[in-house]
């Protein structure tokens, strides 16, 4: 069994993993692999080429077609449309790698044991990074331990924490966002064969088509087609949960704590210990996004509010929760903005620490 690790993980495997080495990912559909391949090195300069080898029919298709060379009467294979031809290092990401046909496996073997494919070498310095799927639930073809031998393999599996941030950063809907933080179980399901192919279950992807199914209807009102139209998202018991919830009273936000506290403490003492560990959770993401100069001191403020209610409330649990999302520096942007502008927030959340 591959070592799993989250996004923070992968992040730093692939800033420090020398480009000699090849890398596998294993895990499941739309976790969000080739986007942070894609954007972890498109921001470096170092552009990407994904291709998906369940797709190829033929060899051909990776290391190119055969073609006669008229002076030397030879046959060479002429380059794909694919290969970098200007000698400049690229990231070659090979998607879907245990859906290849086994012909195309054989071609994988020589390109990430030589970097090379049909006697033609990829620029100094280029990457090999795969990914496949991984449960009784996809058709899969096994691989050849020889080929796996030459990746380093881990298992990716982003926390629920990590989807949330990049749900705020990417606009979607509220809704969603709050229903997965009231139940993050509910983010992704195992599908389970014996009830058939079109069983649905809810997965990354899924949740993020029904924030768009939920932005395109605007204020719907009716809630049974509605829930008919999630319900071919995310499959009928999670539909029936996330429709139960929109009928419900919502939570509050952790930016609605940190733009007026005042305003949501009643409230606040009503929840339980898992509300407040969404809160703490939400207070460390909304901060990680970055705060506005004009928002800095109303948000400072409030922080102090909130940090002061736990203690003098004697919340121990919420407390230890808080204040481990500072000592393990989960969100790095989060504690600077509390050390630089927010010194009653750092020492009130030193003393919770000395205190634990």
């Amino acid at each position: 069994m591959a070592i799993t690790i989250n996004t923070g993980d992968l992040k730093t495997i692939l800033e420090t993993t020398p480009s000699t080495q090849n890398i596998l990912l294993v895990g499941k559909h739309g976790i969000g692999k080739s986007e942070i391949i894609t954007r972890h090195f498109e921001d470096k300069g170092i552009p990407v080429i994904a291709l998906f080898l369940g797709q190829m029919s033929d060899p051909g298709d990776l290391i190119g077609l055969p073609n006669k060379d008229e002076k030397t009467g030879k046959t060479e294979f002429m380059p794909p449309y694919w290969f970098p031809m200007d000698d400049k290092p690229v990231v070659l990401f090979l998607d879907e790698m245990n859906r290849a046909r086994p012909e195309i496996l054989q071609s994988v073997m020589d390109l990430s044991l030589n970097r090379k494919l049909a006697g033609r070498s990829l620029p100094a310095g280029s990457r090999v990074i795969a990914a496949v799927n991984d449960g009784e639930e996809y058709q899969l073809t096994d691989l050849d331990p020889a080929l796996v031998s030459r990746f380093n393999v881990y298992f990716f599996s982003p926390t629920v924490g990590e989807w949330l941030f990049w749900a705020k950063q990417h606009g979607i809907d509220q809704r969603v966002i709050s229903f997965i933080e009231e139940h993050p179980d509910e983010l992704e399901k195992n599908v389970d064969i014996n009830k058939g192919t079109f069983d649905k279950t809810p997965d990354r992807r899924a949740w993020v088509r029904v924030s768009g199914l939920l932005q395109s209807v605007g204020a719907i009102s009716d809630m049974n087609r509605l829930a008919k139209m999630i319900t071919g998202v995310i499959g009928a018991r999670s539909a029936s949960m996330f429709i139960q919830s929109l009928n419900q009273s919502r939570m509050i936000t952790a930016r609605e704590v940190l733009a007026d506290f005042a305003a949501c403490q009643q409230e606040l003492a009503t929840y339980t210990m898992p509300q407040i560990a969404v809160i703490n959770e939400g207070i460390f993401q909304t901060l990680e996004l970055g705060v506005k100069r004009d928002e800095s001191e109303t948000i400072g403020r409030n922080l102090v509010r909130y940090i002061r209610w736990m203690l003098t409330g004697g919340r121990q649990e919420a407390i230890a929760h808080f204040a481990s999302f500072f000592e393990h520096a989960t969100y790095p942007n989060a504690n600077a903005y509390i050390m630089m502008d927010c010194r009653e927030a750092l020492t009130l959340i030193n003393q919770m620490i000395n205190d634990l």
